[in-house]
């Protein structure tokens, strides 16, 4: 962790105590967003903004990449499970038994088929992140969401790494899957489109309903594994694969939302 033990308030509540980090935390915590995003969201100037960024990366709680769509460009990402750690740190400095525990995984066998969400993941060529992140969210919610991905210049077929990172890994078979175009999602309903490629998010096309729209920016880990496509395992999946199931468990509480109970006097 890079926040460290000072006299007075924890590191996180200082960063976070400011009202424009503060937002600008808010905001990340929904979707991967660039600078001028940011500012135009928290009505900021760009150095105010690009300043405070700069504090909450040497603070570790946000990072930053370049984007793949324009090199010039970069995503800021806020990583969450650092952020839980500094509030449990935060918590348990004021008083041993504000230690926040870890979430509970969402009970989606309590949800109402009628609250079904719909997810579409995206990325250019279908054959790597999104249909890694279907498996993922299907594999940990089951029917309780209906889950698919496609691109909008799909592969001939899945990325050989991605079936068997999922295989090995988490015991999950994506053999017979073969990528979709975008085009045949035309017409379907979804709450969510959350795109994995920074390309693909400049494309994406318009869906009825105003579904909710976020950005995971995450390098094409077949860019880093050449095309070598012979050897069992490649750390570039395994990473993508890692950071993707991470963003998954943190999407499930915003899929199925916990109903707010009052604490008894």
């Amino acid at each position: 962790m890079v926040l460290s033990d000072q006299a007075g308030p924890p590191p996180f509540v200082r960063l976070a105590a400011h009202e424009v980090r503060w937002r600008l935390l808010s905001e990340l915590a929904r979707s991967d967003l660039r600078v001028r995003e940011l500012v135009a969201l928290v009505g900021e100037p760009q150095n105010l903004v690009s300043y405070h960024l700069r504090l909450l990366r040497s603070g570790g709680l946000v990072n930053a990449r370049r984007s793949s769509f324009d090199g010039r460009d970069s995503y800021y990402h806020l990583d969450l499970e650092r952020c839980a750690d500094a509030l449990a740190d935060a918590g348990a400095a004021l008083h041993p038994a504000l230690r926040l525990l870890p979430a509970e995984p969402a009970n989606t066998a309590e949800t109402p088929a009628a609250e079904t969400p719909s997810v579409l993941f995206m990325c250019t060529g279908n054959s790597a992140r999104s249909p890694i992140a279907e498996a993922l969210l299907h594999h940990r919610v089951g029917s309780r969401a209906l889950v698919t991905s496609a691109g909008n210049h799909p592969k001939a077929a899945l990325h050989p790494h991605a079936v068997r990172v999922l295989r090995r890994r988490y015991d999950i078979d994506i053999t017979d899957q073969r990528p979709r175009h975008l085009d045949t999602m035309t017409g379907r309903h979804f709450d969510y489109v959350i795109s994995l490629c920074d390309k693909v998010r400049e494309a994406c096309p318009d869906f009825g309903g105003h579904p909710q729209r976020l950005h995971w920016s995450i390098p094409d880990p077949a860019a880093a594994s050449g095309d070598d496509t012979a050897q069992d395992d490649h750390p570039a999946f395994d990473r993508t694969a890692a950071e993707i199931d991470t963003r998954i468990r943190h999407l499930q509480p915003i899929l199925f939302p916990a109903p707010h109970r009052k604490v008894r006097p």
